[in-house]
């Protein structure tokens, strides 16, 4: 199981933008094939700073959509709302601990 974070970070004033975005997509990307799961996160501080944590079955299918007209749609729109370059973060479980 692949797990996949990126972190975004918007100009505080697309926010409400962005929002819309994620709102048109999400369900597009949970059902995507391999896609197990996808949560997107507030950061607590910076209000303007989104995660997306999303479960792939495979490396490959992360791929693949990350080759998709989907993505390519979804993330033209979400881009140009950044203020910040976007920092994405792939990883398996290793231990989990009570």
């Amino acid at each position: 199981m692949i797990n996949r974070i990126v972190r975004l970070s918007f100009e505080p004033k697309l926010v409400s933008d962005f929002l819309a975005v994620f709102e048109n997509s999400k369900n597009h990307i949970a059902n995507f094939p391999g896609c197990q799961g996808l949560t997107l996160l507030q950061d607590l501080t910076d209000s303007n700073v989104y995660y997306t944590y999303s479960l792939w079955l495979e490396e490959s299918d992360l791929e693949k959509y990350r080759q998709s007209e989907l993505f390519e749609i979804t993330w033209a729109a979400t881009k140009k709302l950044f203020n910040a370059k976007p920092m994405a973060f792939s990883a398996t479980v290793n231990q989990i601990i009570k």
